[in-house]
């Protein structure tokens, strides 16, 4: 039977923008780990009778009928969406399901606190959420979450309908996965992958430690601001100013070119697959790097992270725990994939399970479906590393410019014609206003 479904993700798996595309329309989500897990439950759900559309990340109440009319199933996989920053779209989203018709199905939704699950932090989001799971329940048989904190957190409202699944992007190629240490130890002169999040200033000293010591190491930023700043440089706001956390263009991994950004998981995950290790706070940049097959370490440094790492059995520490002397190679050794790699066939199971009870069909069990998605990924040209502008190649320098040129002239068409479009309509008004009044006497 044919399955018309409609997902939340920012693009599709083969939807392909050029970096700076991605930057202006943010076509990454704020962050490229979105594309990770979306793009996961595009290769998960794309069977032969399966026919997948993304919502772009749109939700306008308008477009109710029209879903229902149009799609069999509403998808949505989700992030640490249950947090308060985050809490004015869980409510536009609410709106927009109690007004369908058709089944929901959230696969994977997180709470975002501190990481011993501070009930207390999040009572403010007790309304919003809990609205939003009962929408959910009345069309769907549960509500899939990331972890046990999550699930804590709505048994604790009420809700029993509540199953944990973990994250679609570890299950890419599905009950197969397999980390292992390619080295017996790691060396000062191996590659090794640092994620971070800018705003875990704690990093600061183990940066500069790792930049110091690993002369082979490469950051990998994810997010849409950072992007920005290695396509065109410093915002204006930002110019002149540095940081000991690698966020403007005066820091030595940008001036050293050792910073690097994808705008797709592919291309992302065939370059950390050249890495010995990868560590840092990113439960997605660790994540790419494990179904990559490199060995990855995360610093988890609140709940959304901590109950991911915990759920899969990825090594990991908790951030406040985490020395400022801390070093890879101490982190590699004591780095241990057993337990990932001996439970992975069950998660996937339960992941497996979930989606038979709510009619959702799987690629990994559907003749050659998935194999076919792979064959059309390397099919795919993607671009390649964004790197900082002072180490980007004339010609790429040059085609960035000519874009800029060709988008700046796109849009003053656009305010010339809008423009246009106002005036005619003043003086329609204009006119309008004493043609109707002689015509009425």
């Amino acid at each position: 039977m044919h399955q018309r479904i409609l997902m939340r993700a920012k693009k599709g798996p083969f939807d392909v923008y050029s970096a700076e595309e991605a930057f202006e329309g943010n076509w990454i989500g704020e962050n490229n780990g979105n594309l990770v897990f979306s793009h996961a439950a595009h290769k998960l759900l794309r069977t032969a009778t399966a026919e997948i559309t993304s919502t772009q990340f749109k939700v306008d109440l308008r477009d109710a009928d029209m879903i229902n009319e149009r799609y069999d199933v509403y998808v949505v996989p989700l992030a640490n969406a249950f947090r308060r920053s985050y809490a004015h779209r869980i409510v536009t989203m609410t709106r927009l399901i109690e007004r369908l018709n058709i089944p929901v199905v959230v696969l994977g939704v997180g709470v975002q606190t501190d990481v011993t699950g501070d009930r207390e932090y999040l009572r403010p989001l007790d309304d919003v959420v809990s609205r939003f799971v009962r929408a959910v329940l009345e069309r769907s048989h549960s509500i899939g979450v990331r972890g046990e904190i999550t699930e804590s957190y709505l048994r604790a409202l009420g809700f029993s309908a509540v199953d944990v699944i973990g994250c679609p992007s570890m299950f890419l190629h599905g009950d197969s996965l397999r980390v292992e240490k390619k080295k017996a130890a790691l060396e000062p002169h191996d590659r090794v992958a640092l994620t971070v999040s800018p705003y875990v200033k704690s990093m600061a000293k183990i940066i500069a430690r790792h930049h110091e010591r690993y002369p082979n190491l490469r950051y990998l930023p994810q997010d849409l601001k950072t992007l920005g700043t290695l396509l065109y440089g410093d915002a204006p706001e930002d110019r002149g100013r540095s940081s000991a956390i690698p966020v403007h263009t005066s820091h030595p991994l940008f001036t050293e070119d050792k910073v690097r950004m994808f705008v797709d998981p592919w291309p992302w995950m065939d370059y950390l697959s050249g890495f010995d290790f990868a560590f840092g706070t990113r439960i997605h940049g660790t994540i790419t790097a494990l179904i990559s097959g490199t060995p990855g370490y995360l610093f988890a440094h609140d709940s959304r992270t901590l109950e991911l790492a915990r759920y899969f059995d990825i090594p990991h520490r908790v951030m406040k725990e985490v020395p400022a002397d801390v070093d890879a190679a101490q982190l590699y050794d004591e780095a241990d994939y057993t337990a990932l790699n001996d439970g992975h066939k069950a998660r996937f199971e339960t992941m497996l399970s979930f989606l038979a009870r709510h009619d959702l069909g799987h690629s990994f069990a559907d003749g050659d479906s998935a194999a076919r998605f792979d064959a059309q990924v390397r099919a795919t040209t993607f671009p390649p590393a964004v790197r900082p502008v002072a180490a980007t190649a004339k010609d790429v320098l040059l085609s960035r410019i000519e874009w800029l040129r060709d988008r700046n002239a796109e849009l003053r068409r656009d305010v010339e014609t809008l423009e246009e479009q106002r005036l005619r309509a003043r003086v329609r008004r204009a006119i309008g206003g004493p043609v109707r009044r002689i015509l009425n006497r």
